[in-house]
């Protein structure tokens, strides 16, 4: 019996439709990043042990089943259909073997599908320490906004916020910014002995809209805080150890301190020794490492304002943890665009990040992200949205320029970006800084 036309075309536009399902090489792994560009590739991080595919946020995931799936459906395709029709085969039974074919082809992408989201859910949020010297510039503000839409999204988990600059109001401006995030229970230290430092947006964790705080918050003062250095030890102690980030963006004050702090009723370990078990990687935002603003080497806040600290991290961190620098050339060339202030904080009336940028900035200046390069390396290190400087080791001079030496075997790093880098910097720092929360406290 012989096979329409009709029925022929209809036959071979399956048997095509098929084949393109199986064989696609955009269907060999499931890309589940929530930014498109994120491509899925291999990983080549020196921080990582070891080296398998992966996602773009990091999730490990076994990229040969999924392909050896397709590849055997294609083989059952083959076999199905590359052999003469005979007389008595029926268009029945062809269509019978290509719906076979169908179904194992859905099944074994539910496998692949199935098992990339057992994957995913087993990763651990990175627990953090984010030291800020959150009282001048408005980026500490931006990128402590950050931290909490990464801890939403299940990337990260915020263990502690130190401050490392003298300002009454900067503990409760932390603590209203993290009760709005629907966090203000995250304990937060604050330094004695560093930089006084004036501000122009702090007080917002004092306004009131009529009798009550725009922002409520819990500590009245930094007095009222703990000790930085008590808080680091105690967040530290309990964590697991080869666990902790930890990010610095200001003075080295308090990482300096801990340094040089020794047992007590918190954790029988020194400060190096506890950094050394606790700790798997340090960020820090600080220094600059070439020229810049028309001089051959420029003076970076975060060093000239506590020289000394500065010089006491970086000669006293322990070897084998490694510590990556976000040069001040980073940050400038990411500047933060001034319409997302405009336009996408809108989802509340008041909004402290906002209104903290306007303070500092005001609505037409596009801030540089300083401090937010060193949060996104720190929480996605393998998304290349940043190159890695060959190892080296880092030193301050007693003028607060820093210079970077290349050492094989050196324990520092220094975050690299080209510009089409910037252009995806750019684009997730917006995105992130200007997330709604999942929980806040003013729903």
């Amino acid at each position: 019996m012989a096979i329409s036309l009709a029925s022929s075309v209809k036959f071979g536009r399956a048997r095509r439709e098929i084949g393109e399902r199986c064989l696609s090489p955009k269907q060999g792994i499931t890309v589940t990043r929530k930014e498109v560009y994120s491509p899925v590739r291999r990983n080549v991080n020196p921080f990582r042990a070891s080296s398998v595919a992966e996602n773009a946020g990091g999730t490990p995931v076994n990229a040969s089943k999924p392909v050896w799936n397709r590849l055997q459906a294609r083989s059952v395709f083959l076999n199905l259909f590359q052999c003469e029709p005979k007389p008595l085969i029926l268009k029945a039974a062809l269509m019978f073997r290509l719906s076979l074919a169908v179904l194992a082809a859905a099944l074994f992408d539910c496998s692949g599908l199935h098992a990339e989201s057992e994957a995913a859910q087993s990763v651990k949020p990175t627990p953090v320490i984010f030291d800020t010297d959150i009282t001048g510039d408005c980026d500490d503000v931006l990128a402590l906004a950050m931290l909490h839409a990464l801890q939403d999204r299940g990337e990260c988990e915020l263990k502690a916020v130190t401050i490392s600059k003298v300002n009454p109001l900067a503990a409760p401006f932390v603590d209203a910014v993290n009760t709005f995030y629907g966090r203000g229970e995250i304990p937060i230290g604050a330094t004695r002995d560093a930089q006084h430092r004036p501000s122009l947006y702090l007080k917002l964790c004092k306004t009131l809209d009529g009798e009550s705080l725009r922002y409520p918050h819990d500590l009245l003062s930094s007095d009222d805080a703990p000790d930085a250095v008590e808080v680091l030890r105690r967040t530290l102690s309990e964590s697991e150890d080869a666990s902790v980030v930890i990010i610095q963006v200001g003075l080295a004050a308090n990482l300096a301190d801990l340094l040089e702090s020794k047992a007590d009723a918190i954790s029988p370990l020194d400060g190096p020794t506890l950094l050394r078990k606790k700790c798997k990687l340090i960020s820090v935002m600080a220094g600059c490492f070439g020229p810049t603003l028309g001089k051959p080497r420029h003076d970076e806040a975060n060093v000239v304002n506590g020289i000394d600290a500065m010089r006491r991290f970086a000669e006293l961190s322990p070897e084998d943890v490694p510590v990556v620098w976000s040069d001040y050339r980073i940050g400038i060339a990411v500047a933060y665009p001034r319409e997302s202030i405009a336009r996408d904080f809108s989802y509340v009336q008041h909004h402290p990040v906002r209104e903290a940028y306007l303070l500092h900035s005001g609505p037409n200046h596009d801030r540089p992200t300083w401090d937010l390069t060193s949060v996104l390396f720190a929480i996605r290190p393998d998304d290349q949205y940043f190159d890695l400087s060959e190892p080296g080791r880092v030193v301050v001079d007693e003028k607060g320029f820093t210079e970077f030496h290349a050492d094989a075997n050196g324990r520092d790093r220094l975050l690299e970006m080209g510009p089409e880098q910037a252009i995806r910097v750019i684009e997730v720092q917006r995105a992130l800084s200007s997330q709604p929360p999942r929980h806040s406290s003013s729903q």
